[in-house]
């Protein structure tokens, strides 16, 4: 990708996320319509679409054609030329509680292969930028994951499913097994928080299943270019299609693996 065509994706990426993380945080205090979709606390606000719409029209402006893949509208499946993957309000049940910890989550593909990822986290604005073999950062300072050396010294977080009765993926036993050996596990409600959170070596460890593209296309790559690994829980490569996602420091990676599939 030439530098200048890569810059002005950035460029547009950061202008959206923090032009949607502005709409989120003049929607906090007022009144929220509030859907369900498929599960009792799998909402939707009316934020959440204008989030959506705002992130679509201003990167059509820039980039007529372009492909998106968001959250609450859809999109393309296709693998070639540019995709946006969009959340434009991850952690809507936080927001629609009350609670100060959601996000907006961009992230850009290029034949099928991140090349852009910003989560933007307006309540405390943090902005978290990564750029494919450019490195990460966090309000332009660059960051770098943890060198926590063993799980029982880590801090980790993970969410649950809307499914988790049915615990297909062992969600409650990998959960219970850690707390009981003394480790603490977060839980704040925004996988791409979580994400950008290891990507800044707060947390040493993300693990979920589950999830979808736009919750974690721009985090993986934060991950990656912040020095950390990402795969399916049994060590694979991760893709966008897989029903799990791990990821850590690096460090703590294989250890983290073998507790998944022990």
């Amino acid at each position: 990708m030439p530098t200048s065509e890569f810059d002005h994706i950035r460029q547009v990426a950061v202008e959206a996320a923090r032009a949607a993380g502005a709409c989120l945080l003049e929607g906090f205090s007022l009144p929220k319509d509030i859907r369900r979709k498929d599960g009792i606390h799998n909402l939707v606000t009316q934020f959440d679409l204008k989030s959506e719409d705002l992130i679509v029209s201003l990167v059509r402006g820039h980039f007529p054609d372009h492909h998106f893949l968001a959250e609450e509208g859809g999109g393309s499946s296709i693998s070639k030329g540019y995709r946006w993957i969009i959340d434009p309000l991850d952690g809507t049940v936080n927001f629609a509680h009350g609670i100060p910890i959601f996000s907006v989550s961009i992230g850009v593909e290029l034949d099928g292969q991140i090349v852009v990822g910003v989560v933007y986290q307006p309540v405390l604005d943090e902005l978290f930028v990564a750029v494919r073999g450019h490195g990460a950062f966090l309000n332009d300072v660059p960051i770098h994951v943890s060198s926590t050396a063993t799980m029982n010294e880590s801090i980790l977080v993970t969410g649950f499913p809307y499914d988790v009765s049915k615990n297909a993926t062992r969600t409650l036993e990998h959960f219970a097994g850690l707390v009981q050996r003394g480790i603490p596990v977060r839980r704040l409600g925004s996988a791409a928080v979580d994400m950008a959170y290891v990507a800044c070596g707060r947390f040493d460890g993300f693990w979920e299943s589950a999830l979808q593209p736009w919750d974690v296309a721009a985090g993986i790559l934060l991950i990656e270019e912040a020095g950390g690994r990402v795969s399916a829980y049994d060590g694979s490569a991760h893709t966008l299609q897989q029903n799990t996602i791990l990821s850590t420091n690096g460090v703590i990676h294989a250890e983290f693996v073998y507790f998944l599939q022990s």
